[in-house]
């Protein structure tokens, strides 16, 4: 796929960051804004939180370095001076890159295979915390106050990604940060964070039918009216414990016009599992007049032998039907990898996105987990575009030995380009052009 070269993406994150303002009134004004956040950037894309040192001590000893070479940086700043200069730049002056890669992803076609139900692109919406602390804290923190008396302070986003049924990966949009609102007396929350997310991006992503998925959280009222509101179709996890109203009304109904059942035989493996779904139309959402009324299903999967393996429910806006059923409900089971490919990804898979690589006065942490997700999203696009990236990827076992291989040997080699990096790479695997005749 042209156009989604690494090297094309990082020239428009370098025009992005270089358009940064400068807030330096000084004479030291040797260090490009761009070269700040290029340099926290590296140190994510490369899962490496000494890459910055190893490449000033490559700079001194042979007077070239890895990462001018494969970011474009022209000076090295030290950690503190990143610090020091991000601190000020609010996240959002990042998301004029997030559109760059979701406008190139769609234009080349990505986009189309990233649908579910009823043909619509499915966007998942979670909270994820991505620092806390009961020591380090500032005016942009939440905060949660323990039954001892100890203060949690804490930071936390709204990170919507893109899914779809059977794929693995999944492609991250413009996050929405919880910080605290001018105006407001209230700590901000994650469904408020949604909400705006859904008011300042709806007519971004609203390109064809597009079905919000979400857990339990989300499944209320308000927010359901905002999501129509912004022509946005809803599909949301739905639990009996707290949706008490909804569920006495549908333990009323009887199989039949009111409430449809049905089952379906699917081959997993060498088991048969059963799908025994039911489902109801026109249910009250809650208590009261005017009350949205949703459509309600659910799904079970048993074992030849009887044993549950998934139960779920959803409310939706969609009708139900026993043909569109199956498909709604993996779109409603493609929402855990928001969880699992995302948030734990960003967590535990060498993004560490927990870890305080730096906390600020004003925006540092959201920046920075800004700039991390960016990372992931830069992989993200390497895999779908980049022959040379998935096969070195395919090859090696997991996610932790593609990038510790990254940090030695850019920690003692240098590399021209990163086109050379991976041919390097695949010489040493003997795969793609370098792989021996058979």
């Amino acid at each position: 796929m042209k156009g989604a070269k690494f090297h094309d993406l990082l020239d428009h994150l370098r025009t992005t960051l270089a358009a940064w303002p400068d807030r330096r009134t000084g004479q030291n004004l040797s260090y490009a804004m761009a070269d700040f956040g290029l340099s926290a950037f590296a140190v994510f894309f490369t899962q490496s939180p000494s890459f910055l040192a190893y490449q000033k001590s490559m700079q001194e000893a042979h007077g070239h370095n890895n990462a001018q070479s494969l970011f474009h940086l022209e000076k090295i700043p030290c950690d503190n001076q990143v610090r020091q200069m991000l601190d000020p730049v609010a996240p959002q002056a990042l998301y004029p890159v997030y559109d760059r890669i979701y406008d190139t992803l769609r234009e080349h076609g990505i986009l189309q295979s990233f649908r579910g139900v009823q043909d619509s692109t499915l966007i998942a919406l979670d909270g994820t915390w991505y620092h806390s602390s009961q020591n380090i804290h500032g005016p942009c923190c939440s905060f949660l106050t323990h039954q001892s008396g100890e203060i949690t302070y804490y930071h936390s986003a709204v990170t919507p990604v893109l899914v779809a049924p059977g794929r693995a990966e999944v492609i991250a949009l413009r996050p929405e940060f919880i910080t605290p609102q001018d105006g407001h007396s209230k700590q901000d929350c994650e469904i408020a964070a949604a909400k705006r997310w859904l008011a300042e991006n709806a007519t971004r992503y609203l390109d064809g039918p597009v079905t919000l998925l979400g857990d339990d959280l989300y499944a209320h009222q308000p927010f359901c009216r905002q999501t129509l509101l912004h022509g946005f179709h809803f599909l949301l996890v739905c639990k009996p414990e707290s949706h008490a109203s909804l569920y006495q009304w549908v333990n009323l109904l009887q199989p039949g016009p009111d409430l449809g059942t049905f089952t379906q035989r699917i081959k997993a493996g060498s088991q048969w599992h059963t799908y025994a779904y039911r489902y109801a139309h026109q249910v009250p959402l809650a208590e009261g007049q005017d009350v949205l009324k949703v459509n309600w299903c659910e799904v079970t999967v048993t074992n030849p032998q009887g044993k549950v393996l998934y139960r779920n429910a959803w409310i939706t806006d969609w009708p139900l039907t026993e043909k569109n059923l199956a498909a709604l409900v993996a779109a409603g089971r493609a929402r855990w990898k928001i969880e699992n490919e995302n948030n734990n990804t960003l967590k535990t898979k060498g993004y560490h996105l927990e870890h305080n690589f730096g906390h600020g006065r004003q925006h540092l942490s959201s920046l920075l987990a800004a700039l991390n997700i960016l990372a992931f999203l830069f992989h993200t696009v390497l895999g779908f575009t980049d022959e040379h990236y998935r096969l070195i990827r395919a090859t090696l076992p997991t996610r932790k030995t593609f990038f510790q291989d990254v940090r030695a040997l850019t920690r003692y080699l240098y590399f021209p380009s990163w086109k050379g990096l991976l041919r390097f790479m695949m010489r040493g695997l003997e795969i793609g052009p370098y792989a021996k005749p058979p």
